[in-house]
């Protein structure tokens, strides 16, 4: 059986044929917000319905964290400290290395967050967030309330000012920058039931901000939630039937298939080419020929 599925040839570069996917552990809910530690040797990840964030690692899965808030995605800044988006407390909060849980955001203009989505720190300690409403439209993630802003990019510069830097998407989610930072990739999976368009944007940046939004590819089967840009600058996406290696200039070149819906995904292990992927209700690997791009 192959894992793979080859559009344009360069995607043979990304692969190795003979490098499996591996079904690394199962049993959970819903797998969102992977992201490796290196210097611990393990990945976090979270189960959202079950309010937990887990710690895989070799020697199996155990409980970083439970109640999470509902957290659902992570990422580490300069520090190498833990920065996760939750659902429950509608904020963005950031865990120090001796366990102190701060808060990075959890309202803007007088309002608070819907749910915290994706977060990535850029190299000035910048931190970006996507907020769609989905955590707060039922209990399952979350907890039912009333939207009080629209579904917005945020970014928190270091002196922790706010600002709201997309304001036209539907449901922004997923988010990644190229690895010199020059671009900003964001997924708009839209509002559910609804027929909202679903593609990945890239933005130019311009003085710290996105400008020049335009669509960048569109997904199919399924929508790109999560996203993430490897060392040449390629970025890879989650989709329906597995993930996506998308090219620099927006057309695709391959796919690993992967046997549950695909959610999000990180790179880690020894030399960053190990590509985790939280799929439903399991998490897999595989190892590339690239390494990822997003530090640390």
């Amino acid at each position: 059986m192959s894992f793979f599925e080859t559009i344009d040839p360069a995607f043979g570069r990304y692969v190795m044929f003979n490098a499996p996917v591996k079904r690394l552990a199962t049993g959970f809910d819903w797998v969102e917000g992977p992201v490796w530690f290196g210097d611990a040797n393990c990945l976090l990840f979270s189960d959202i319905p079950n309010n937990r964030i887990l710690r895989w690692s070799e020697d199996g899965v155990t409980v970083y964290r439970q109640p999470s808030n509902f957290a659902n995605g992570h990422t580490r800044d300069r520090q190498g400290r833990l920065v996760s988006c939750e659902h429950g407390s509608r904020r963005v909060t950031r865990t120090g290395l001796d366990g102190t849980v701060t808060i990075v955001a959890d309202g803007y203009q007088g309002k608070r967050l819907n749910s915290p989505n994706d977060v990535v720190v850029t190299a000035d300690g910048t931190v970006w967030f996507t907020d769609p409403h989905y955590g707060i439209m039922t209990d399952y993630e979350g907890f039912r309330a009333d939207q009080e802003l629209p579904c917005n990019v945020y970014r928190v510069d270091p002196s922790g000012q706010i600002e709201a830097v997309i304001t036209d998407m539907n449901c922004p989610n997923g988010l990644a920058f190229s690895p010199d930072e020059t671009l900003l990739y964001v997924a708009d999976t839209g509002r559910m039931y609804t027929g909202d368009p679903q593609h990945i944007r890239v933005y130019d940046m311009l003085d710290g901000r996105p400008v020049r939004g335009r669509i960048h590819h569109t997904i199919s089967p399924g929508c790109a939630d999560g996203i993430r840009t490897d060392s040449d600058g390629n970025l890879w996406s989650s989709a329906a039937d597995g993930v996506h290696c998308i090219a620099p200039d927006g057309h695709l070149m391959g796919k690993i298939h992967v046997p549950e819906l695909v959610s999000n995904i990180c790179f880690g292990g020894r030399s960053k080419s190990r590509l985790f992927i939280t799929a439903t209700t399991s998490i897999y690997s595989i190892v590339l020929n690239r390494s990822g791009a997003q530090r640390p």
